[in-house]
């Protein structure tokens, strides 16, 4: 109906919203989304994608509204418990602007937003110093993501696989574990 569709937002994000909650509701366990490859790139606004201002600043509400309406839609259909919703990137962004209102790849530090699939909503986990430029306290790495979602299917994320050399290969390496904090 119309007003769902205004809910998702009438452009490409919001659009895969409704069609990621609906292949939720199907049954389908695993889905992926992205408005763009590259679409968030805002090295500065002489890139396609533009910087802070023409890029960023029109593109976060289309998000926000995209993002709300899916978890929400999944909570009052009793789907949010078991679907564990990610939005995230390939890493972070630099504490400091560019002179062309952008800001570069920045691997020390990045955000991530979890919702649903059993976890505790509504807390900040981790923290910066004030720059959002160095770690200051609980460092989680991809593999800490990775052994968080495990848990969530259910798989030991201290178990292994066997690679096609027929060696054991754990799934997550080193001391990574489930978030701390979040179940």
């Amino acid at each position: 109906p119309d007003k769902i569709c205004d809910r998702y937002g009438r452009d490409s994000m919001g659009e895969k919203a409704l069609l990621a909650r609906r292949l939720v509701e199907a049954g389908v366990t695993y889905v992926v989304m992205s408005d763009a490859w590259g679409h968030w790139d805002h090295h500065g606004d002489e890139v396609r994608w533009g910087g802070i201002v023409k890029g960023l600043k029109p593109m976060l509400p289309v998000l926000d509204r995209g993002v709300t309406a899916l978890v929400s839609d999944l909570d009052q259909r009793g789907l949010l418990e078991t679907t564990l919703v990610i939005v995230v990137g390939e890493f972070g962004r630099t504490p400091v602007m560019t002179k062309t209102a952008g800001r570069g790849h920045w691997t020390p530090v990045m955000s991530l937003l979890l919702a649903g699939g059993g976890i505790k909503g509504g807390q900040v986990i981790g923290a910066t110093d004030r720059r959002g430029g160095e770690i200051k306290e609980q460092r989680l790495g991809p593999g800490d993501l990775a052994a968080t979602v495990f848990r969530h299917l259910g798989i030991d994320p201290h178990d292994h696989w066997i690679n096609p050399a027929g060696r054991p290969t754990p799934l997550v390496e080193g001391e990574a574990g489930p978030i701390k904090g979040l179940f």
